[in-house]
């Protein structure tokens, strides 16, 4: 059971990964000064993530740590008028609030995607949430 949870975890992350790569060299093909930044960004975690799939999928001690460290960085949604984060590969199963009155939670799903937001800036109506899924995922790798 370990080992389809492993290898399914591996193709999420391959999979999201490889399309994140490739939607952030279309977004960096404008050279624009900021948003090219933020695409490097999110081309070298793309990368990472893509790599730990890769090697999760081989079965290596490294991938388990590194693809673990892959799902912390898809676990929170950060979006204030002040910062704004959000990454995931794969897919993603969030439930959030929105910080407004009245507050009110929310529950969003959606897998064979791809999403990457870093900003200074966002929302007027604040947003936190997790990603159900990555902390899954975590939670899974952690049992060895």
């Amino acid at each position: 059971m370990r080992q389809i949870l492993f290898r399914l975890i591996g193709i999420l992350e391959v999979a999201g990964g490889g399309y994140g790569m490739i939607q952030m060299l279309y977004r960096l093909l404008p050279f624009r000064a900021h948003d090219s930044v933020v695409a490097l960004i999110g081309l070298a975690l793309y990368a990472f993530v893509l790599v730990a799939g890769v090697l999760l999928l081989e079965n290596s001690e490294r991938g388990v740590r590194w693809s673990g460290w892959a799902q912390l960085l898809q676990l929170p949604l950060i979006a204030t008028p002040v910062f704004s984060w959000a990454l995931h590969c794969g897919g993603y199963v969030n439930v959030f609030a929105t910080l407004h009155l009245p507050p009110h939670l929310g529950l969003a799903a959606h897998f064979g995607s791809q999403a990457f937001v870093l900003a200074v800036g966002g929302p007027a109506a604040a947003h936190l949430g997790i990603n159900l899924l990555a902390l899954l995922s975590w939670l899974v790798l952690k049992l060895r």
